[in-house]
């Protein structure tokens, strides 16, 4: 039952109690009322007749007095007792009509008539001796005529007190007991609306109302707190207290989804957050093996239930070569041809999963976990591969994270696009295009660099001139002159190695650095180089070119010189080698000074 109706019911029947009991009330009051009617009648008739007896004694010895005494003093006091009984049985006429019993109305007029007649005999008396004749008088006042009317006024005096006595006694306890009923009844009624009041209080104040509304204050701090483990009471109650125990029931749900929305936000805008970091670090790699260290240290940051691998496809479009991976991938392959992936061959976004859903990529082997595979592209050219597969036990798949790994596709394959072109313009600006060699404008900046170095470390130079290239041009015609500069360079590639780093000078001329050799080390190296040159004969459209000789300068700084006097010094030790007889190395520390300059 709602609290409303309870407080409604409570207070009709409170008002309806409270009405009965100023009912009854009203009833007892109305009994004391009557029970004071009948005292007050009674000590009426009581005083009356005990006026009427008092009288006639009072009136009786005045009488007598008088006519003993002959006092005029007694005459008058007999006159004035005579004048107030006369009003008194007046009075006691009135009232024998009016609300008296037949045998109280009988008494009171046999009192009447017996106070007459004794007033008659005092009259009779008092005028004997008015006239003279005492006898007459005193033996009217003292016969037994008289004594016998004074006891019958008495005796009847006496049987009206006793009649209206028994009767008004009757009525007062009659009242007495209407009053003390109608006043328990009042008092019963008055209990039941306190009893019904405090009932109201404890039951509904304390038992519908405080103790829920403590719990639920409780409850709404609690969630306040943003402590959502709180536990709401289980009471199917159809009543306000019900109604506010499920509206805080559906704020705490509302509170709980909007938590977990929140929750969702911050994840996607930390998700967000990395991404844009991730991409500000993406542009600023100056090689692609920085991008691919990048990728595999934020890959895993953003998306920690999938391992994967960055690839990337070789110069010529054929394969894929993995250039880093995350957490470990255990599906797929190192390295692959391109064919194998679906995702390269569509150019979407292909999932290869256990569940046979779609097409396996044929690089993936036959465990269970689901794969992602994410073509790289930039202007439509494919680039490489973003490779991801579920790890863990809580993975739950790609869909909500494959807008974010698409949107990272794209921008790593952007990234990729720019470095390898990046890479290919460096390439066309620091190599001669025919032999693969650094050009002369990457060796001035190679050289500018050492003489900034002030370690003090030894630098060699070697200039390798091809001798009579001339010949090859004319003889066999461009072409073939091509082919022996593209033979040279190759083999001062191989020769050289890691040990320093090739460059073409100009024409037929070629540049060897060799940091950290010494004089007699690259005098060495370049009399191997001359042999290996030497050692192949070469043929173009079935022509035989025959053998290729160079010569070589050698110089070395700081030793023997300053590096800015490096290659002017190596290309005469080069100019003395041709004026020698070609075919040989020269050392510049060997030969005269003047030469030099």
């Amino acid at each position: 039952m709602r609290i409303t109706s309870i407080t409604n019911w409570a207070y009709g029947i409170t008002v309806i109690l409270t009405a009965l009991s100023g009912g009854a009330f009203m009833m007892s009051s109305r009994s004391a009322l009557q029970e004071r009617a009948a005292v007050e009648e009674h000590l009426t008739l009581d005083t009356l007749a005990e006026e009427l007896a008092l009288g006639a004694e009072f009136g009786s010895d005045e009488a007598r007095l008088y006519v003993m005494r002959g006092d005029e003093r007694y005459l008058k006091e007999f006159q004035a007792q005579e004048n107030s009984e006369r009003n008194v049985e007046a009075t006691a006429t009135r009232l024998a009509g009016k609300g008296l019993a037949p045998g109280e109305a009988e008494a009171l007029k046999a009192v009447v008539r017996d106070a007459d007649a004794l007033d008659k005999i005092e009259q009779t008396a008092v005028e004997a001796f008015q006239r003279g004749d005492k006898i007459a008088a005193q033996e009217g006042l003292f016969g037994a005529e008289y004594e016998r009317v004074q006891k019958a006024l008495l005796q009847t005096v006496a049987h009206f007190r006793d009649l209206t006595g028994a009767r008004t006694g009757a009525q007062l306890e009659a009242a007495r007991d209407r009053s003390n009923w109608w006043s328990l009844v009042a008092k019963v009624m008055l209990a039941a609306t306190g009893a019904l009041f405090l009932a109201v209080l404890y039951f509904v104040l304390r038992r519908r109302v405080v103790k829920p509304l403590m719990q639920m204050t409780g409850i709404v701090s609690r969630l306040a707190k943003q402590d959502y483990t709180v536990e709401m009471p289980v009471e199917r109650r159809a009543d306000e207290i019900g109604e506010m125990n499920d509206a805080i029931g559906i704020f705490r749900t509302n509170l709980i989804e909007r938590e977990r929305l929140d929750a969702e936000r911050r994840a996607d805008q930390r998700t967000k957050d990395m991404i844009l970091q991730m991409m500000h670090r993406v542009q600023a790699c100056q090689n692609q093996g920085e991008l691919a260290e990048v990728v595999v240290r934020f890959i895993p940051e953003i998306f920690p239930d999938f391992a994967g691998g960055l690839y990337i496809l070789n110069d010529s479009k054929t394969a894929l070569i993995r250039a880093g991976a995350w957490l470990e991938p255990q599906r797929s392959l190192a390295a692959f041809p391109a064919s194998a992936c679906w995702g390269l061959r569509r150019g979407r976004s292909h999932e290869s999963g256990a569940n046979g859903a779609d097409v396996p990529c044929r690089h993936l082997d036959a465990s269970g976990a689901t794969a992602l595979c994410m073509p790289l592209t930039a202007q439509g050219d494919m680039i490489g591969l973003l490779y991801q597969e579920e790890c863990g036990e809580k993975a739950l798949g790609f869909a909500g994270a494959r807008l974010y790994l698409e949107l990272i596709a794209e921008n790593v394959g952007l990234a990729i696009a720019n470095l390898q072109l990046r890479e290919k313009l460096i390439e066309l600006a620091v190599r001669d295009p025919l032999t693969g060699l650094f050009n002369r404008r990457f060796l001035d900046e190679t050289l500018q660099l050492h003489r900034q170095d002030r370690s003090g470390e030894q630098l060699a130079c070697l200039m390798v001139d091809i001798d009579h290239f001339k010949r090859f041009n004319d003889e066999f015609g461009h072409d073939a002159g091509d082919l022996v500069m593209q033979y040279v360079g190759q083999t001062l590639r191989e020769t050289v190695g890691t040990a320093g780093s090739a460059y073409r000078f100009g024409g037929e001329e070629f540049t060897v650095l060799l940091p950290g050799l010494d004089e007699q080390e690259a005098s060495e190296l370049a009399d191997a180089l001359r042999q290996k040159i030497g050692g192949a004969t070469l043929s173009h459209s079935g022509r035989v070119l025959g053998a290729v000789s160079t010569s070589i300068g050698v110089a070395t700084a700081p030793l023997n010189g300053s590096i800015e006097t490096l290659v002017t010094r190596a290309d005469a030790a080069l100019l003395q080698a041709k004026a020698a007889g070609r075919n040989r190395t020269v050392v510049a520390s060997q030969i005269k000074s003047s030469a030099l300059l």
